[in-house]
């Protein structure tokens, strides 16, 4: 079983699907970094910028594999 990639298409230009995951994952975690920031997950890390960027990374896999 294969899976059927959809592009989107902006302008006539075709979008691979991986850009639009990668957006959509950006969004997602720009809406959820206030959260985090209340929560004090920076306080949890000795380098709070790697750990956005592993969940950042974490979530666009996510989304990749189950979209």
């Amino acid at each position: 079983m294969t899976n059927t990639y959809r592009e989107l298409v902006i302008g006539g230009v075709l979008i691979a699907p991986i850009v639009s995951y990668a957006v959509i994952a950006l969004m997602a975690f720009l809406l959820l970094r206030p959260v985090l920031r209340l929560v004090g997950f920076a306080r949890l890390f000795s380098n709070p910028s790697l750990a956005e960027l592993s969940l950042y990374v974490a979530m666009f896999g996510l989304l990749a594999l189950l979209l």
